[in-house]
């Protein structure tokens, strides 16, 4: 059954966005734009798309890996997200490459998961098929899609 999730965010000021999660006792984080457009205090939106993939991804190959009782040791993963721009000249997420690097005491252990694990990561496998996104925008003259 689909559940829904909710997250708002908050303009503060500039390019500074409050970000805050529906689960109780989450804390709430912020956003910014990296200059000349914000200040770069804060991750921006593309660092958190690169995070949220790399995190993923790495806690499904936990996930796996405690299944196959065969507690990591250490897990870190580094996410290269190159931006490039399209033909229209727009900036876009051209590619993302994640290296992982796990260390367990058991490798048979560790390559029974790696052909598993990537099919369990609902954010990888949804950036990589590309996800249905509706916008609309509401304002007090009413609501317009796009």
């Amino acid at each position: 059954m689909p559940k829904d999730h909710f997250t708002e965010l908050e303009l503060v000021h500039d390019y500074q966005f409050r970000i805050s999660f529906d689960e109780e006792g989450v804390p709430g984080i912020m956003s910014d734009e990296p200059p000349p457009v914000g200040e770069g205090e804060h991750p921006n939106a593309t660092q958190l798309l690169s995070a949220a993939v790399g995190n993923c991804l790495c806690a499904s190959l936990a996930f796996c890996l405690r299944k196959a009782r065969a507690e990591p040791l250490s897990l870190k993963a580094l996410v290269r997200t190159t931006l490039g721009r399209n033909e229209r000249g727009r900036l876009r997420v051209m590619g993302m490459q994640v290296t992982i690097f796990p260390q367990v005491e058991d490798t048979d252990k560790l390559m029974r998961c790696l052909p598993l694990f990537e099919d369990f990561c609902p954010v990888t496998m949804a950036v990589r098929q590309g996800i249905a996104i509706e916008v609309s925008v509401q304002s007090e003259g009413g609501a317009q899609s796009i």
